[in-house]
């Protein structure tokens, strides 16, 4: 058995790929091009991996963040680790996380953050609690999603669907909606889509060189489609969505504010499925909802929001999504290993105080 991290030897970024695909545990998150699109923002992509025979058997990919001064780092490992068995604590899995942990320390990290992508069971958080991992407030990942299955014929994904959800498809077929599979060119429009649902929905987006480093970089991979709503030669809408392993993940979306009416964002999602499902995918994953249960919301939305179950301005979202009548699913959530008990609560502190200030403004 081989314990090996990029900080002191190299891996075959193709072989790490198709592990991050084959893994009960792998995830897109995990992939080598993930670390690479992040790589130019300030992130620095460190993997550990435990290997037999030359095979890599347990593996994790952290990505670190130097804090101001440079003088410690954060250290995050989005929708890992990815394990040889889900929530082992024996070999090699036990060998890769202690592995993870030093090679934190190394970089001087104040805390890992894991956001592993596991249901939130009590196997989970006894995992969890043999690691010495506190469940943690601070996400970035969504903890709650809706997996569309994709191995039904495509009659029996869409009876599935909301009644509502079917017929806007339809209804935007019939309103002169026409989607088609974008380019690099498109991605200029695809950006100004997203700007415009990020001031609608106030969320932030990232730059447009951001976009285009994630199209080229799973345009590589033969795993990215850039999906368009158009309407009348205008665009409306538009998605990015990678194919990684036996899923597809919707990452990115906008829309316009004109020609609502004609359901550009329904028959976007429906094609990207088809899209998905010819490859040979399993599960269309919309990638985040509120964290509440269908029974708290029931069927009236907006009575949802004024109550204060849905926050505001997301029973829309909420509405869109469980309309394509996935498996709602809810994951352990975001935890900490502590690495440096000084730092970290000062850190949390600064980033509950950074929090308040923003809802204030």
């Amino acid at each position: 058995m081989e314990i090996r991290s990029s900080l002191v030897s190299a891996f075959d970024p193709v072989q790490w790929d198709a592990f991050s695909k084959e893994a009960e545990t792998g995830h897109l998150l995990q992939s080598w091009g993930w670390g690479e699109l992040k790589a130019p923002f300030g992130w620095l992509p460190v993997r550990v991996a435990v290997l037999e025979h030359g095979h890599i058997v347990a593996a994790a990919q952290v990505l670190c963040r130097h804090l101001p001064l440079d003088l410690v780092t954060l250290a995050y490992m989005p929708r890992g680790p990815m394990l040889s068995q889900p929530l082992s604590l024996r070999s090699p899995d036990s060998e890769l996380i202690e592995a993870v942990l030093a090679t934190c320390r190394r970089r001087r990290a104040v805390m890992l953050k894991l956001e592993p992508e596991w249901p939130d069971t009590e196997a989970a958080r006894q995992w969890m609690s043999a690691w010495r991992l506190s469940g943690s407030s601070w996400s970035v990942q969504p903890r709650r999603t809706v997996l569309v299955d994709l191995r039904p014929n495509e009659d029996d994904i869409l009876a599935h669907m909301k009644p509502k959800t079917r017929y806007n498809i339809r209804l935007a077929e019939r309103k002169g909606i026409v989607v088609a599979q974008g380019t690099a060119d498109d991605l200029s429009d695809f950006h100004r889509l997203l700007l415009t649902t990020g001031e609608r929905a106030s969320f932030g987006v990232h730059t447009l060189d951001y976009y285009r480093r994630a199209w080229s970089l799973f345009r590589e991979r033969d795993s990215v489609a850039l999906f368009l709503a158009r309407y009348s030669g205008r665009t409306l809408a538009a998605i990015l969505v990678i194919a990684w392993g036996k899923t597809a993940y919707y990452m990115y979306g906008g829309s316009s504010d004109e020609e609502r009416q004609r359901m550009p964002t329904y028959l976007l999602q429906w094609e990207a499925m088809r899209w998905a499902k010819a490859r040979g995918c399993q599960v269309y994953d919309l990638w985040g909802i509120p964290d509440v249960d269908e029974s708290e919301v029931g069927e009236d939305i907006q009575a949802a929001e004024a109550s204060g179950v849905l926050s505001h301005g997301m029973g829309g979202l909420y509405r869109f999504k469980r309309g394509f009548g996935g498996q709602e699913t809810r994951y352990i959530g975001a935890c900490d290993a502590v690495l440096n008990p000084v730092l970290y609560p000062l850190m949390m502190a600064l980033r509950t105080h950074r929090n308040q200030a923003q809802q204030a403004q």
